[in-house]
C-alpha cells in the first residue's frame, strides 16, 4: 500500500531514526545494558507470539527461560526482566525524545489550524481583521498545570529528554551518544513518595523552561499582529493565562498543608525571578549606554535579591520593575537610535503577562472539609458568626436564609482538628500571597463535591469570619461538578446563587464574572464515557443559558485528563465545536501527568497545542458551524444513544465481579505503593475499596495497564446498535458528520480503543471466576469497535489518521514485554503467600512495570 506523505516522512523521521539511534544502546559502555540489548529482541518476539497464540503470561515467560540454560536460577530470572524494564523505559524516552525532535515535519500536516494562518487570512480582510480584534478583547485562555500522578519522569530525566530533542534535531550523533550513556545511569525511580512541594518543583520545570518562553511569544505574535494602537490589550489583558495545582489542591490530599502552600508559592516567585534575571543579565551586555544607569542598577537590585535572597512577606514589585523597563526603554527611544529596545519590550512583556507570582495558584477542597470547618467555627463562636447551632439540620432552603455573611477575625489557637486547622490557615494566607503577588497570584477557590448553594455561601463566608472584608473579596468562588448526578443539579444550583443578594453584591465585585468546574474523570467512572460527556455537554448549555438569564459573564473551568476517559484526546476540537447554547468566551483546563510532557513538553509542541486551543476559540467565537448548535431532534437522539450507553455501563459496574476483576487481575491495589504522587489512591483511605472512594486516576490506569479502554468505551457500541436496530442510522451518520462534538467523542473513543490488546487477556476466556465477565467484556468491544468502523466508513480503527496510529503501534510494541512481566508478577503472586521472600521481589517487578507502560502511552492529537 503506498504511503501518503505524512505517512513517509513519519516513517524517515521517527521510525527509521528510531532503529538507528536504538541500536545506540547496544554500545554503550556497560556490561549488563548490551547484555539485555543482545536478548531484548528475542524477547519481545516470544512475547508477541505468546500473546497472538493467547497464550496464559506465566506460561510464555516460563517457556521464554526454558530456551535458556543460564537462567535456572530464579535470581538470575529477576535479575533480567528487571534489567528489560529498565532497558525499555529508556527505550520509551528515546521514542519521545525523536517523537519531539521530529514534531515540526510530522506534527502539522498542514496550518489550517495555527494563529499564524488565521492572521495571515486577516490580512486583507477587514471584516475579518475586525471580527478576530473584537473576539480577542473578550476571549482567553488558561492551562491548569495539576499533580495528578499519571506520568512519572523526574526532572532531571526530562532535562535529558530536552537535551535529546535537541541533539537530534541536529543529528549530533556524539552528543546523542554522551546523552544515552547518562539516560542508562539516571535512575527513573524515586526512593521516596514525593510531597507536594517536590511535585510542584517537577511541574515548575516545565513554567520555567516550556511556558516561559512559549507564553510571551505568543503574546507577541498577537500584540504584533492586532494590537499595534493597544486596543485590545486593555488593563494588560493577556491571551494566555496559567493555573497551578500542586500546594494548593487539597482534595482527598491530607499532605498538602498551609506549610506546603507557602513554600510553593515562594517557590514560583522564585523560579519567575531567576527566568527574569536571565534575561536581564542578556539585556545588560547589552545596554551599555549612558542614561539608563541608575533604571538598570534598580532592576539589578530587585532581579537578584528577589532570585537569591527572598524574603518572607515579600512585596508585589511588578510596577517597580514595569518602571525601571520602561524608563530604560525611554532612553534608548530619545537618545540611542532604539538600539536593543527589543531586548526591553521583551522583558516588559513577561513581566506584564507573569508579574511575581508565574502562574496562579489555586486552592482546591472536598465540600465535606468546608461543612466540617464551617461547623466548628459557628459552633465555637456563635455570637459573631450569627449562626444557630441546628444549621446542620436545616433543609437547604433555610441554610441559605441562615446565612448573615459577617465580618469578623475568629480566633484560631483552640482549633485541634488539623484539617480544620489547614482551611483556616490557608484562608488568612491566600491575603498574603495576594499582596505580594497582587489578586491574580491567588484567586481562585474551588469546591469539589459541590452539591448544593448552601456549599458555596457557607465558604464566602469561612472567608469573611477570616479577615476578609466583603467590599475586597478578591476570591473566585468556583464550584467543581463532577458527578452525572451532580452535573444535572449545577444549574438550579447556580440560580439560587444568582439570586442571592450576597451573592450577587460579591459577584458585581467581580465584574459579574463566574467559573464554574466540570470534571469528566469521576462523570466517566460513574455513567460511562458516552454518557459523562453527553452529561457535561447538557450541562454547560443548562448553565450558560442560567447565566445570560442573570446576565452574569460565564467561563467554564474543564477538569480534563490525558486519556480520552479523563476528558483527554483531541481538545482543540471540543473547544471549536461549541454551538451558540454554550459560552465559549474564555477557554479554561487542567493539564496533567503525560499530556504535559506530550503536548507542552517542548517549546515546538507547546506552541502548537496552544495555537490550536487558541484558534478554536477564536474562531468559533467568530462564528460557529451551522452542525454545532445542536436541534432538539438531535440533543434527543445523542440523549437516547446516552440512556442507552449507561444502562449498559451500569449494569458492568453493578456485576459482582467489577472490582474483583481490577484489584486481582491489574495493579490498581499496587498504585499506593508507588512513589508517584503525594496524593492516596483513594480518599477514604481507611476504609475497604469502594468504587465511590478510588480516585478516577486510578481507575483509568487499572484498566489502561490491563489494555482493555473500558472507561473510554464500554457502552457506547450498544448505544449505536440501539439506535441501528431502531432504524435512525442514517440520522446517527449525519449526526457524526455534521456535529463536531460529537465526532469527536466518537474519534477520541476510537483512539482509547487503539491501545487495547485483548489477546493479553484472552487466557482468561475460560477461567472459572473471571471468564464470563472477561467475555462480556470483548463482546462489547467487538460490538463498538464493529460499529465505529461502521460510522467511520473505514476498515482498521484510526485509519484516517495513520500517523497517530503508528505511534500508538509503536508505543505498544515496546511496552507489549512489560504488561506480560506485569500480568507474569500478579500471577505468580497470587500464588504466593506474603511472608514469602519471592512476594516482595514479584511485587517490586510488577509497579516497575506501571512507570514504562504508562510513559508510553501518550495521547495524540
Amino acid at each position: 500500500m503506498k504511503l501518503s506523505q505524512k505517512e513517509a516522512v513519519y516513517e524517515n523521521e521517527v521510525l527509521t531514526r528510531f532503529e538507528l539511534y536504538n541500536s545506540l544502546f547496544l554500545t554503550l559502555p556497560f556490561y549488563q545494558v548490551k547484555h539485555t540489548g543482545t536478548l531484548l529482541p528475542f524477547f519481545s518476539t516470544h512475547i508477541e507470539k505468546g500473546v497472538n497464540d493467547k497464550m496464559d503470561p506465566e506460561a510464555i515467560i516460563e517457556s521464554f527461560f526454558g530456551q535458556y540454560e543460564q537462567y535456572i536460577h530464579k535470581a538470575d530470572r529477576f535479575d533480567l526482566l528487571f534489567r528489560i524494564i529498565q532497558y525499555i523505559e529508556r527505550q520509551v524516552v528515546l521514542f519521545d525524545a525523536i517523537e519531539d525532535a521530529a514534531f515540526s515535519k510530522t506534527g502539522r500536516a498542514d496550518d489550517a489550524g495555527s494563529l499564524e494562518s488565521l492572521f495571515k487570512r486577516a490580512e486583507n480582510n477587514n471584516v475579518l481583521r475586525d471580527k478576530i480584534v473584537n473576539r480577542l478583547k473578550d476571549f482567553s485562555l488558561r492551562l491548569v498545570l495539576t499533580a495528578h500522578p499519571t506520568q512519572f519522569y523526574p526532572g532531571e530525566v526530562l532535562g535529558i529528554i530536552t537535551d535529546l530533542t535537541g541533539a537530534l534535531k541536529k543529528n549530533d550523533i556524539n552528543d546523542i551518544h554522551l546523552l544515552l550513556q547518562q539516560l542508562g545511569k539516571t535512575p527513573f525511580l524515586q526512593k521516596n513518595k514525593p510531597t507536594p512541594v517536590d511535585e510542584a518543583r517537577s511541574l515548575a520545570w516545565f513554567l520555567e523552561h516550556v511556558f516561559y518562553l512559549v507564553v510571551s511569544d505568543i503574546q507577541c505574535m498577537v500584540d504584533n499582529d492586532f494590537d499595534a494602537n493597544g486596543s485590545i490589550r486593555e488593563a494588560e489583558k493577556q491571551i494566555v493565562e496559567l493555573g497551578f495545582w500542586p500546594g494548593g489542591d487539597r482534595d482527598g490530599n491530607p499532605n498538602v498543608t498551609t506549610e506546603s502552600t507557602k513554600e510553593v508559592s515562594a517557590l514560583l516567585r522564585t523560579i519567575l525571578f531567576r527566568c527574569y534575571y536571565r534575561d536581564f543579565r542578556v539585556m545588560k551586555r547589552r545596554i551599555t549606554f549612558r542614561g539608563v544607569e541608575k533604571y538598570m542598577a534598580a532592576l539589578q537590585e530587585i532581579f537578584y535579591e528577589n532570585s537569591f535572597n527572598p524574603q518572607e512577606n515579600q512585596k508585589n514589585v511588578k510596577d517597580a520593575i514595569i518602571f525601571n523597563l520602561s524608563e530604560v526603554k525611554r532612553v534608548l527611544t530619545d537618545y540611542h537610535d532604539g538600539l536593543f529596545v527589543n531586548l526591553v519590550d521583551d522583558l516588559l512583556r513577561k513581566v506584564k503577562i507573569f508579574g511575581t507570582y508565574f502562574s496562579s495558584l489555586d486552592i482546591r477542597q472536598d465540600s465535606s472539609i468546608l461543612r466540617k470547618t464551617y461547623q466548628y467555627l459557628y459552633k465555637a463562636h456563635p455570637e459573631e458568626t450569627g449562626i444557630d447551632a441546628d444549621f446542620e439540620t436545616l433543609e437547604e432552603a433555610d441554610k441559605i436564609m441562615s446565612a448573615r455573611f459577617r465580618e469578623a477575625d475568629l480566633p484560631t489557637d483552640n482549633i485541634k482538628d488539623p484539617l480544620i486547622l489547614d482551611m483556616v490557615e490557608t484562608i488568612r494566607f491566600v491575603q498574603k500571597i495576594q499582596q505580594s503577588g497582587g489578586p491574580k497570584a491567588c484567586h481562585r477557590f474551588i469546591i469539589s463535591n459541590c452539591q448544593q448553594a448552601s456549599d458555596i455561601l457557607s465558604l464566602m463566608e469561612l472567608f469573611l469570619w477570616n479577615g476578609w472584608k466583603k467590599e475586597t473579596l478578591s476570591i473566585d468562588f468556583v464550584p467543581l461538578f463532577e458527578t452525572v448526578d451532580d452535573l444535572k443539579r449545577a444549574a438550579k444550583v447556580m440560580e439560587i446563587l444568582y439570586n442571592n443578594k450576597a451573592y450577587q453584591s460579591h459577584l458585581k465585585h467581580r465584574g459579574n464574572k463566574q467559573t464554574i468546574m466540570l470534571g469528566f474523570s469521576d462523570s466517566t467512572k460513574d455513567g460511562g464515557y458516552l454518557m459523562a460527556n453527553w452529561s457535561i455537554y447538557k450541562a454547560k448549555m443548562e448553565l450558560t443559558a442560567m447565566a445570560r438569564k442573570y446576565d452574569v459573564d460565564l467561563t467554564f473551568f474543564d477538569g480534563r485528563g490525558g486519556p480520552p476517559a479523563r476528558g483527554g484526546g483531541k481538545t482543540q476540537r471540543f473547544y471549536a465545536s461549541m454551538g451558540d447554547e454554550i459560552a465559549n468566551d474564555h477557554i479554561q483546563l487542567t493539564i496533567q501527568g503525560q499530556t504535559i510532557s506530550s503536548q507542552y513538553g517542548s517549546f515546538d509542541t507547546a506552541h502548537y497545542n496552544i495555537e490550536q486551543l487558541l484558534n478554536a476559540g477564536i474562531t468559533s467565537g467568530i462564528k460557529t458551524k451551522p452542525g454545532d448548535t445542536l436541534s432538539q431532534e438531535k440533543k434527543m437522539l445523542i440523549d437516547r444513544m446516552a440512556g442507552a450507553s449507561y444502562n449498559k455501563f451500569m449494569e458492568l459496574r453493578k456485576h459482582p465481579l467489577f472490582l474483583k476483576y481490577l484489584e486481582e487481575l491489574s495493579p490498581l491495589k499496587f498504585l499506593s505503593s508507588l512513589n508517584i504522587s503525594s496524593r492516596p489512591v483513594k480518599r477514604n483511605s481507611n476504609s475497604e475499596l469502594r468504587l465511590e472512594d478510588l480516585r478516577a486516576i486510578s481507575f483509568v490506569t487499572a484498566w489502561s495497564q490491563l489494555k482493555q479502554s473500558v472507561p473510554g468505551c464500554y457502552g457506547v457500541g450498544t448505544a449505536l446498535k440501539n439506535a441501528d436496530d431502531s432504524g435512525e442510522w442514517d440520522k446517527v451518520q449525519e449526526l457524526y458528520n455534521t456535529s463536531g462534538m460529537f465526532k469527536t467523542i466518537i474519534d477520541n473513543s476510537i483512539m482509547s480503543m487503539t491501545k487495547s490488546n485483548f489477546n493479553i487477556t484472552a487466557y482468561l476466556k475460560d477461567d472459572e471466576k473471571f471468564g464470563t465477565f472477561w467475555n462480556m467484556l470483548r463482546e462489547e468491544f467487538e460490538l463498538t469497535k464493529q460499529y465505529f468502523l461502521k460510522l467511520t466508513g473505514t476498515t482498521m480503527l484510526m485509519e484516517r489518521y495513520p500517523v497517530e496510529r503508528k505511534s500508538i503501534a509503536t508505543r505498544e510494541k515496546i511496552v507489549l514485554p512489560l504488561v506480560i512481566i506485569q500480568h507474569y508478577a500478579i500471577k505468580k503472586m497470587h500464588n504466593l503467600s506474603t511472608d514469602d521472600p519471592n512476594y516482595e521481589i514479584y511485587g517490586k517487578l510488577l509497579t516497575r512495570t506501571v512507570y514504562g507502560i504508562v510513559n508510553a502511552g501518550r495521547n495524540l492529537v
